[in-house]
């Protein structure tokens, strides 16, 4: 059986479904579980190797560290690592705890980092279930991230583009992609990006009921991006059309670009940025660049992370200034939302 589409979750009984995140929604008698994450923050990327575990854990005590309650969660599922990261022993409890009911809260599976405002749910090693969870176990999982009492949570995901890192980049207030300036890095995240944009198409086709339509718009048609194939669907269906514009609109990743040793690395953002406007007509946010820095291996090799063992090197204040625009987007966002 195929799994159902991951958008906004709701909880009727022991069961949940997705609801979508904006626009319009299907009728429905479930009932809405009133989110407590002021902000879900997930990190993900095409490709291993980029430095996803090294921004969270940085990212994460840059926020935390500005009075923000963090918590960071360990979504790479069967390849944990972030309790290395922080240079922390193995916790006692891990996601594998929660994903096989040995606990009911994800909150009794959150240790104490030694840092303020931040605690580390730690992820599953060695679990076979836990790195390929059941969609019912992925749900349940996603609806207790929702409901954690913090103003972040940020999610590690893992590499490429498996259903499950999908759900978790698109379940997010802000799916930040990290890519590093090279060639297959970039190509790969495009990749990744592409992924998540058309499953959240499919999320939001099954949510609504527009499979059939959609299948007879895009059988034996080819569309050069979804401005067309929205297009397309609004001269055949104007409501439809509408409400599926409102739902791609909200897709609108966060770009970082890792280990950057030139200006023209750095300008790499802006330019990832122009091409996926141009070519899919969507919009893109360049949060900023993380400079190479040698500092930077060397607080892995002592197994402490940077802001912490070199707050002052230039990766440390590449990840201030990411902090500080995530921030100041967030309330200027609320401030919309109130006005």
């Amino acid at each position: 059986m195929a799994e159902g589409p991951i958008l906004k979750l709701v909880k009727s009984d022991d069961a949940a479904v997705a609801l979508p995140s904006g626009g319009s929604r299907p009728p429905s008698r479930t009932r809405r579980i009133t989110p407590r994450a002021r902000r879900i923050l997930s990190v993900g990327g095409g490709k291993g190797g980029i430095g996803k575990s090294l921004i969270s854990a940085n990212l994460a005590i840059a926020l935390a560290r500005r009075g923000q309650r963090v918590v960071l969660v360990d979504a790479d599922l069967g390849g944990a690592n972030l309790h290395t990261t922080l240079g922390l022993d193995l916790p006692r409890r891990t996601l594998s705890d929660f994903i096989d009911r040995k606990v009911e809260r994800l909150e009794d599976v959150v240790s104490p980092t030694g840092i303020p405002n931040l605690g580390l749910v730690s992820g599953a090693l060695d679990n076979l279930e836990a790195a390929t969870p059941k969609h019912a176990q992925k749900m349940r999982l996603l609806r207790h991230i929702q409901a954690m009492d913090v103003d972040y949570a940020i999610l590690d995901l893992g590499a490429g583009t498996h259903t499950n890192v999908l759900d978790f980049f698109l379940v997010s207030d802000h799916g930040v992609l990290v890519l590093v300036p090279e060639p297959t890095a970039v190509e790969n995240a495009y990749r990744f990006v592409k992924a998540a944009f058309w499953r959240r198409v499919r999320n939001v086709s099954q949510v609504f009921g527009y499979e059939e339509l959609l299948h007879d718009i895009m059988q034996g048609a080819s569309f050069r991006s979804p401005v067309e194939l929205v297009a397309t669907v609004v001269e055949r269906d104007p409501e439809a059309g509408a409400n599926l514009a409102n739902h791609l609109a909200a897709f609108r990743p966060r770009l970082v670009v890792n280990q950057v040793r030139t200006a023209q690395d750095a300008e790499m953002g802006h330019a990832v940025v122009a091409a996926w406007r141009k070519y899919f007509g969507l919009e893109m946010d360049y949060l900023g660049a993380i400079d190479y820095d040698d500092e930077m291996w060397r607080a892995v090799r002592v197994r402490r992370p940077l802001l912490l063992d070199r707050p002052g090197a230039a990766a440390a204040l590449g990840f201030e200034r990411i902090a500080d625009r995530l921030i100041a987007a967030d309330e200027s966002g609320r401030a919309a939302d109130r006005a």
